[in-house]
Parts: C-alpha cells; sequence; structure tokens
C-alpha cells in the first residue's frame, strides 16, 4: 500500500493495479478491524479479478491498516467514508466503478451507491444481508474489548472475536474503539430500494452477523442472492464460492454495458 491520497485532509492508503482490458474496474471496499491487504490481497480477491482482466482498486478505511488514525467519533461512520471512497474515485479520475464491499465495507458500499449512484455500476454486499437494514447493535461491548488492557480481560464470546481480530490485523485498538462507537447511520428499506444498479447479497450459509441475503435482495429492483456455503462472517471472506459468484456477475453486468 505504497500509494497515498488526501480524502479532505484524511490520508488514505491505496493499491491500484492499473491496467485491465475489461471495461470498468473494480473498487474493494474491506470490513471493519480488517485493511485491503488481509480482505483483498491476502485472499486473493485481487489476484483473481486481475485474471479475469479487471483493474482493481482498494484502500484501507480511515482508522485501519496504513490510513490515517482518527480518534473522535464524528470522524467515522458509513456515509463519511463513502465519501472517502468517492474521492478516491475522483482521484484516480475513474467515472464507474464496480463496487465489491464486505461487512462493514457493504454498508459503505450501500451508501456510496445511494449518494453517488452515477458512479456505481454495480454493488457486491458481502457479508451483509438482511441486518444491513434491521440496524447494528451490540457495538458497546466490541468497543469495551478493543479498549480492554488485555485479550484475557474480555469475557464476551463475540467482542472477544473482534478483540482476536483486531490483533491479527496489528490495528489501532483506540480508532477501532471510536470507529465502532460513530453514530451508526440508518439504512431503509426505502434507501435500499433506490439503488437501481445491478447487485448481488453474498452472505456464509452461517453468518449470524450478517444475516440472510434473501430478504435485502428483494428489496431492490436489480439484486440477486447468493448464499455462501458452509461459511460464517469470518470464514466467507475468501472463499471460492464467493470469488466464483462475483466474477460470474460481474461479467454479466460488463455483457450489458
Amino acid at each position: 500500500m505504497t500509494n497515498r491520497f488526501d480524502s479532505a485532509g484524511v490520508e488514505i492508503a491505496f493499491f491500484d493495479s492499473e491496467g485491465g482490458p475489461r471495461h470498468l474496474p473494480v473498487l474493494l471496499i474491506h470490513g471493519f478491524a480488517s485493511n485491503a491487504a488481509m480482505n483483498w490481497i491476502g485472499t486473493s480477491w485481487s489476484d483473481t479479478l486481475r485474471n479475469d482482466g479487471f483493474r482493481v482498486i482498494a484502500f484501507d478505511n480511515r482508522g485501519h491498516g496504513e490510513s490515517q488514525k482518527l480518534y473522535a467519533t464524528t470522524d467515522y461512520g458509513a456515509p463519511l467514508m463513502a465519501e472517502d471512497a468517492r474521492r478516491l474515485l475522483d482521484h484516480l479520475g475513474v467515472e464507474k466503478a464496480h463496487v465489491v464491499g464486505y461487512s462493514m465495507g457493504a454498508r459503505i458500499a450501500a451508501f456510496l451507491a445511494t449518494g453517488h449512484p452515477d458512479r456505481v455500476a454495480s454493488v457486491v454486499f458481502g457479508g451483509l444481508g438482511i441486518n444491513m437494514v434491521r440496524g447494528i447493535a451490540g457495538t458497546g461491548p466490541i468497543a469495551h474489548a478493543l479498549e480492554a488492557q488485555s485479550i484475557d480481560d474480555v469475557a464476551n464470546p463475540t467482542a472477544r472475536t473482534f478483540r482476536a481480530f483486531a490483533e491479527q490485523t496489528k490495528s489501532d485498538l483506540r480508532a477501532l474503539a471510536a470507529c465502532i462507537r460513530s453514530s451508526r447511520a440508518a439504512i431503509t428499506a426505502e434507501m435500499v430500494g433506490q439503488i437501481h444498479a445491478p447487485v448481488l447479497v453474498a452472505v456464509g450459509e452461517h453468518d449470524v452477523i450478517g444475516g440472510p441475503p434473501e430478504g435485502l435482495a428483494e428489496m431492490m429492483p436489480n439484486a440477486t442472492a447468493f448464499t455462501i456455503p458452509g461459511r460464517d462472517h469470518m470464514k466467507a471472506t475468501g472463499d471460492r464460492a464467493f470469488k466464483s459468484e462475483v466474477v460470474a456477475f460481474l461479467n454479466r453486468v460488463e455483457a450489458d454495458l
């Protein structure tokens, strides 16, 4: 992640494969406590898409990876982070892109698609199904877990999982706590229904965090649902079936452009 740009005063690190014969590039937006290298490069997503002819653009969300760390809750929130994505497209001179988001990245992608529909050719909501419109609950224990002196002090099993993952990604725990505590702007069924671009909703079969994909897909006029077989929220990210479904979806969209 050697590239940097200024997103309204926040330094954002990004990766750009450049080139590729496909019509439009793919913008990848990672999930909470992850980063572009872990979510998209280490799982071979970038190689898979590049091998299929796509230019791949990925970035570290603010407070994550190699991007600038911020510690106020007002510095975060999906609508604000969607503007980082839009400014990256501006910075690279990309008028329109396919957008693939996972978990928190899917929420960010939703705000990008509703706020700037002219910039989004298609969307993949990975790891976030019907719970996208049900809101986020239980973030307090996760924030406390991130701020705990040691993971040994965390009793809540779900919060402990997030703390362990954050340590694995060598994240700034204080920045992540501010991010998870930020105001969670609601995404309503009406907002989602305004997304007319082709959409793929892909969620793991055992993903209790994201919720089933079908309910969310039914809210949009041009969306399909895909259940990632045998996977939970954490293990679905690099799944081969997930990758194959996304590549097939993008090829269908490209054929119609």
